[in-house]
């Protein structure tokens, strides 16, 4: 079984939206101050473990239109470029940078594709996919990056109306940059 990994990055009041770009919500961007060689680092060898990313419409999209022409970051860049990409989504019906489009039901697509040999699947971004693989228990790992800042107002992770759900703790690493990344795992037999 490939688990599906959950990767991302969360104020301390839990916004997810926008970390990266300052362009798609009036507070975004604040991520981008906490980046730093520490920081790459750990992505670079967080990449490594997995074969591919899992994406969602919106992130495949923003991803697609900006990581082919980045170089260098610590070699963030090549790994981004040169992974597979799994994109859900109902509404394109064409991806290019080494995607391939999952069609169909989507609990049952990523099962599939959960259930073929080889390593971990990634998510990153994604909220709506998120969302909807939480909903469908298809989550088996979370790496939650909570970076020392407070958003005030945005997306969260977690939506109301989940059921309750107990994690185990894995691992908490702290960057250099103060940003703590707490790996939680699906308890065994759950």
């Amino acid at each position: 079984m490939r688990p599906v990994i959950v990767q991302e990055f969360l104020s301390l009041d839990g916004v997810m939206q926008a970390p990266g770009d300052a362009s798609e919500f009036p507070r975004g961007g604040w991520q981008k101050q906490f980046v730093g060689e520490d920081h790459l680092r750990i992505m670079v060898e967080q990449l490594r473990e997995v074969d591919a990313l899992l994406l969602g419409r919106k992130t495949y999209q923003a991803f697609a239109a900006v990581w082919p022409t980045v170089t260098g970051l610590a070699g963030l860049a090549d790994r981004m470029n040169a992974m597979e990409k799994l994109v859900v989504s109902r509404t394109i019906n064409k991806v290019e940078w080494n995607a391939t489009l999952l069609r169909g039901d989507v609990a049952e697509a990523v099962g599939d594709v959960k259930a073929q040999p080889g390593n971990s699947l990634l998510v990153v971004g994604s909220r709506d996919l998120v969302r909807y693989l939480q909903r469908h228990d298809l989550i088996d790992e979370y790496r939650l990056w909570v970076h020392p800042v407070i958003v005030g107002a945005g997306s969260h992770l977690f939506d109301a109306g989940l059921d309750t759900a107990r994690w185990t703790f894995k691992d908490v690493t702290v960057t250099k940059e103060g940003v703590a990344i707490l790996t939680y795992v699906r308890p065994s037999g759950r």
